[in-house]
């Protein structure tokens, strides 16, 4: 469904969104209160103080706005095919209408009919590992097959990776920014940005007005949007100060269902995830662990096969299945892994580059550990 508006109500729709001590609930009334936004204009004193407006806010209505900073909003409309979505318009996500706070105004980017689509939030680190990376982008692949529109922040690590899984599968994503959609951060995320942007079913979306920059304060705000538009969060990997937990936080209150991904214990990258599942996290191991609890929201049917640790076993060696078998997915020290085996070094560290070569051994600081070989 698409509700297109007319200039004057898109230039209506940022005048507002601009219109200073104008707080976020205040305009959602006042959105909520008339269909067509030129006419929120031409509400009485009477009508604004029933809303609820406060008076500086009412006064600051009755001035013109600021119309050098509008026309430049509305050049950049144009320029990049920016969408306008207002609470009170049919095109608006309906899951994000029944949180506390829902957003009065989106910018869209791309594909606006992904925004009703069955969402699943994924997220996680930015500073990952090489595991969590891979079980995003299998695991992303996987929902975005079966029909899931795979929602995330666009952050590096965990959450590029959601993105990127869901566009292999050739399916739906979409980026929830905390900045405006005419800026990209981080800017080392500008290809899938784009890539992003150039598939016929995907989206980036913000409810910040144009040209605002990103910091640090926004994107805890946009979480919300992110869990608040999706039918559960999937926590992949997480640290325990990991913006990815505000997101669990943000889908428990809104009744959303939360999933975690666990990890050793011995890794701090797990540390989030593993919490959340003491909290009361659904446990995750496999896709199927998740798409159980939305079968009925899916467009179609797709069976999730195992993500399992043990295909391509067979085409190791058996030395090299020996130490993989001894091999943990905790890190661990050459010297201590030798002590363990026997092995002359120079085998040892031959076999292990072999392994790792071929996916099944992760190398960091010179500590190893097995991870779940990416097919």
């Amino acid at each position: 469904m698409h509700y297109q508006y007319t200039c004057q109500q898109q230039r209506a729709l940022l005048r507002l969104h601009r219109t200073p001590h104008l707080s976020t609930r205040a305009l959602s009334r006042l959105l909520k209160a008339s269909e067509d936004p030129e006419m929120i204009f031409q509400l009485s004193a009477a009508q604004l103080h029933a809303l609820k407006i406060p008076p500086a806010a009412q006064r600051a209505l009755r001035q013109s706005g600021n119309q050098r900073l509008i026309d430049q909003d509305m050049a950049t409309i144009d320029k990049l095919e920016v969408q306008l979505i207002a609470l009170n318009s049919a095109c608006y996500p309906e899951l994000l209408k029944q949180i506390s706070s829902p957003p009065p105004l989106l910018y869209v980017r791309g594909n606006i009919n992904v925004l009703n689509q069955p969402q699943l939030a994924m997220v996680g680190s930015r500073n990952t590992t090489r595991q969590g990376c891979d079980n995003a982008l299998r695991f992303s692949h996987e929902f975005a097959r079966a029909g899931f529109t795979i929602t995330s922040g666009l952050a590096l690590g965990i959450d590029a990776q959601c993105h990127r899984g869901a566009l292999a599968a050739k399916g739906s994503t979409l980026a929830v920014l905390g900045c405006g959609v005419d800026k990209v951060y981080p800017k080392s995320n500008r290809s899938l940005f784009n890539e992003m942007l150039n598939t016929d079913n995907s989206a980036v979306i913000s409810e910040f007005a144009l040209g605002t920059e990103p910091r640090p304060p926004l994107f805890p705000q946009r979480n919300r949007i992110i869990s608040g538009m999706s039918l559960g969060v999937l926590v992949i990997e997480a640290a325990l100060k990991s913006g990815s937990l505000i997101t669990a936080r943000y889908a428990m209150e809104q009744g959303r269902e939360v999933f975690a991904i666990p990890g050793s214990i011995h890794n701090s990258s797990s540390n989030g995830t593993n919490t959340l599942i003491q909290q009361g996290a659904k446990l995750v191991l496999t896709a199927a662990d998740v798409m159980e609890e939305f079968q009925g929201w899916l467009p179609r049917t797709a069976a999730a096969p195992e993500l399992s640790d043990d295909g391509g076993l067979a085409e190791l060696s058996s030395v090299e299945q020996q130490l993989l078998d001894l091999l943990g997915f905790d890190a661990v020290a050459i010297d201590l892994l030798q002590h363990q085996i026997a092995w002359p070094l120079a085998q040892l560290t031959g076999v292990l580059t072999t392994l790792e070569l071929k996916g099944w051994v992760e190398n960091k600081a010179g500590c190893y550990q097995r991870i779940v070989k990416t097919t």
